[in-house]
């Protein structure tokens, strides 16, 4: 596996929310730094962390290869449920967009760069930077 195959993966485990595609591309030990503070390592994990991506609906990525093992990521996906919503507030660290009761939630967007690593033809450690708001 390569970064261009890592890719094709990765956009298919998404925009399917697929935990066990996701895990797939990976060694049995393999790591995933979802952000520089935190690291999912193996199979179980990798699949309990991937679950989230089944809330997001219509979920739309696109990647370029910028050289060996590093890509740039550009997805949006349609928060399908308040919990992912709380989610992401979270992990972004800011406060939660101004939405009144019965307000539709956000579509999302996350831009990001992807940096791989490879071994016996799976991915061993993946690493992300990423940032999302709300589409305009």
């Amino acid at each position: 596996m390569d970064i261009e195959k890592f890719m094709q993966g990765y956009k298919a485990a998404w925009e399917q929310r697929d935990p066990q595609m996701f895990a797939a591309l990976f060694q049995p030990e393999g790591r995933y730094h979802n952000t520089p503070f935190q690291v999912q390592s193996g199979t179980a994990q990798l699949i309990e962390y991937w679950k989230r991506v089944q809330l997001q609906e219509d979920v739309k990525l696109t990647y370029e290869i910028l050289g060996p093992g590093i890509a740039h990521w550009h997805t949006t996906y349609q928060v399908a449920s308040e919990e992912l919503f709380q989610i992401w507030a979270k992990s972004t660290g800011t406060n939660l967009v101004a939405r009144k009761p019965g307000d539709p939630l956000p579509r999302m967007v996350l831009d990001g760069v992807l940096k791989a690593s490879f071994k016996d033809g799976l991915c061993a450690e993946a690493r992300i930077w990423w940032h999302s708001q709300p589409q305009a």
